[in-house]
């Protein structure tokens, strides 16, 4: 049998042990960030919306590196949907920027990777605990609903709360790591 690996030279060892130390500090890199899952039904409207205004505040306060930010839905009826049009066009007005992406259904490894699980209404929050159990990583964004704009039609107002609601969640988090 042959052996798998062959000898490696010198040049070869210094590549190999810089790939590895670069692997070693993504891992601590992103250990070190927080992240943050916003929930919603379908992940197609206020989840996205508050991935995207969250990520657009912690950089506009330079504190985008210390965050990880991603969204699901409880359900999973609009899986691979891209964000619904008015949800676009609602960011679009306000100046936030945000990407194509495909609506999902969250994973027990999202949740258990997550430092903090912010739901968008009673609703999903309720679908969560029935999930995954009640834990302190689960939170409402406002302490209330935000409505499901997908239903009132009201973009404009889903957009105010859930800005509000991000910049409330980014100073508590950015006050909490200053404290510590």
């Amino acid at each position: 049998m042959r052996p798998i690996l062959r000898s490696v030279t010198g040049q070869e060892a210094v590549f190999l042990q810089l790939a590895l130390i670069v692997i070693f500090l993504r891992l601590l890199y992103s250990s070190l960030m927080t992240k943050v899952l916003f929930v919603c039904h379908g992940n197609i409207c206020r989840s996205p919306m508050a991935e995207f205004i969250f990520t657009h505040l912690a950089e506009e306060k330079g504190a985008a590196d210390q965050f990880s930010v991603s969204s699901s839905g409880v359900s999973s009826e609009e899986e691979c949907n891209d964000i619904y049009p008015p949800a676009k066009r609602t960011l679009r007005a306000h100046g936030i920027p945000f990407s194509s992406r495909r609506a999902k259904r969250i994973t027990d490894r999202e949740f258990a990777d997550s430092d903090l699980v912010i739901a968008l209404d009673h609703w999903n929050l309720s679908a969560l605990e029935r999930r995954f159990g009640k834990s302190d990583k689960l939170r409402m964004l406002l302490g209330r609903d935000v409505d499901d704009p997908w239903y009132t039609d009201d973009f404009e107002t889903a957009y105010r709360d859930i800005y509000a609601g991000c910049e409330t969640l980014l100073d508590s988090l950015l006050s909490g790591r200053n404290r510590a």
